[in-house]
């Protein structure tokens, strides 16, 4: 088995051929249906189809139709169970912005296109939408006729089948070796490594590991914070500079540490390990424990101790702004921490990359304040422009109508034709050619041509950021690319820096503050 690569997979015959239909292309006329080549392949082996055949089987596909290629949505290295089509890189890019683009996707089978029917429905549906057609090279699948749409539902319920099957086989692997001492597939714990003992596969202690982790309970029985452990881990080298407080802290809490088999707890919305039972109703020992139970208990004490005097966390999160404002220096984000001592508990922005976070930022209440009236100043009254899509098929079908009835009353005015028998036909003839000439030059070409169109809704986006609050008004911010650097400036004599703020706006937020509707958000 082997991962596809392009580069090597194109032969001389295979250009030739390509060279050849691109010819036939050139001479389809101007408005024969647009086609979109969908390719997909998870890996490639002798029994699968390699995307060079696929792409060139959908091309001769598209020349039996009288449809020319616009486009190659190729996403190799991609499951169609895990990854719906509108969520592949290349083939989501034309479903969700480049719909205008294309009549007809073309697939060489379904389950190279799609393997779950709830995908399926959902195409189904969004191709009645837009106005577009699926097509397979090796199935009966057309949905403009009653048999294709009915093959189309039959042959996916079928390919959903297979893919259930394929899940159930790993699965009941998982169930399995979840209930073995050896250790047969997956990634171990922090602190251990996957070894060899007696011919089976087992795990091992890692010796730096164990020493970091050992350090650490000793620094959290000391009333250490999980900061600053992490800090001096990283700089002994004992752990990777990508180290945070988080996952040291779950490193920590992970029962693992004790030798046993464990397995992610999903509830709460919180990232915990729990143990797995055996049959007799005990953990199930898989190595040898880098900590003892006593040891273990005393380690989760030591840090629920120091957990219990941190201050509760906000319902949106600390920093309002996360993600917009930025260090100027650094450039990294920057957030909101939490200070308490005697005297009382105080908040101060301040980076992450920056020696000891820079000079922290007091009063971030006021700090958002300030960014709020720039962006209202700056952005507030631009109009809120939703994306809709238009369909061109009505105009197209009002201007061919048109064109015909010209035609017919051009020839019935020429000599000898119909209308030239008397003087008053001639007249009404004339009228009605007049009136029809009329009606064509009204119809803008562009409303023929499947599009999108921007549509008002009326308001601001300060009336709806003024009703939706700083959450809304962040979210905006980061979906457009608009940040806000910040820079700090030591003053002689006084504690607090003072603060400058400078709004960072792309050339085309216009555009980008467009609201561009999600066909498929719900979609799992």
């Amino acid at each position: 088995m082997k991962t596809y690569a392009v580069e090597t997979e194109w032969t001389a015959s295979d250009l030739a051929l390509l060279e050849d239909l691109k010819k036939a292309e050139a001479l389809l006329p101007a408005d024969a249906p647009r086609a979109l080549l969908s390719i997909r392949l998870s890996v490639l082996t002798e029994d699968t189809t390699s995307p060079v055949r696929q792409e060139l089987d959908l091309r001769l596909l598209a020349r039996e139709k009288g449809c020319r290629v616009v486009g190659i949505a190729s996403d190799l290295n991609v499951s169609a169970t895990k990854v719906p089509p509108w969520k592949r890189k290349e083939l989501g890019e034309w479903l969700n912005n480049r719909a205008p683009e294309f009549d007809v996707l073309l697939f060489w089978k379904l389950d190279r296109f799609i393997r779950r029917m709830s995908d399926l429905s959902t195409m189904i549906e969004w191709c009645e939408r837009y106005g577009k057609n699926l097509v397979s090279k090796n199935d009966s699948i057309d949905l403009e006729s009653t048999v294709g749409r009915m093959m189309v539902t039959l042959i996916g319920g079928i390919a959903e089948i297979e893919a259930a099957n394929t899940s159930t086989r790993v699965a009941s692997l998982w169930d399995y070796t979840r209930t073995q001492d050896a250790w047969f597939v997956g990634k171990p714990a922090y602190g251990f490594v996957t070894t060899k003992k007696n011919g089976k596969p087992s795990l091992a202690i890692e010796p730096n590991a164990y020493k970091a982790l050992h350090w650490a309970r000793r620094m959290a029985l000391r009333g250490v914070s999980a900061r600053r452990m992490a800090l001096c881990l990283v700089r002994s080298g004992l752990m990777s500079p990508g180290l945070t407080t988080s996952t040291l802290l779950r490193r920590l809490r992970n029962p693992a540490l004790m030798g046993y088999r464990v397995e992610e707890n999903k509830n709460g919305g919180v990232r915990r390990s729990k143990l797995i039972l055996g049959h007799d109703g005990k953990p199930i020992r898989v190595a040898d424990p880098i900590f003892t139970k006593e040891e273990y208990d005393e380690l989760q004490e030591a840090i629920d101790r120091r957990g219990k005097n941190q201050p509760q966390r906000q319902t949106h999160g600390a920093t309002q702004f996360l993600g917009v404002l930025t260090c100027v220096d650094c450039t990294s984000n920057m957030t909101v921490h939490v200070t308490t001592n005697k005297f009382g508990q105080y908040q101060y922005l301040r980076c992450q990359k920056c020696k000891s976070g820079g000079l922290g930022a007091p009063d971030p209440q006021g700090v958002y304040d300030v960014l709020v009236n720039d962006v209202l100043r700056v952005l507030g009254d631009f109009p809120v422009q939703v994306r809709e899509y238009a369909q061109g098929a009505e105009a197209r079908a009002e201007v061919k109508r048109l064109e015909e009835a010209i035609a017919y009353y051009m020839t019935g005015l020429e000599p000898g034709g119909r209308y030239t028998k008397t003087r008053f036909t001639q007249e009404q003839a004339e009228k009605t050619l007049d009136k029809l000439t009329d009606e064509l030059s009204a119809i803008d070409p562009e409303t023929t041509q499947d599009r999108w169109t921007l549509v008002h809704n009326g308001k601001t986006f300060r009336e709806v950021w003024e009703s939706g609050g700083m959450e809304a008004m962040a979210e905006d911010l980061r979906r457009v690319g608009v940040t806000c650097e910040v820079t700090r400036t030591k003053v002689k004599g006084v504690r607090a820096p003072s603060v400058h703020l400078r709004l960072k706006i792309p050339r085309d937020v216009r555009e980008r503050l467009v609201i561009k509707g999600d066909d498929f958000a719900a979609k799992l």
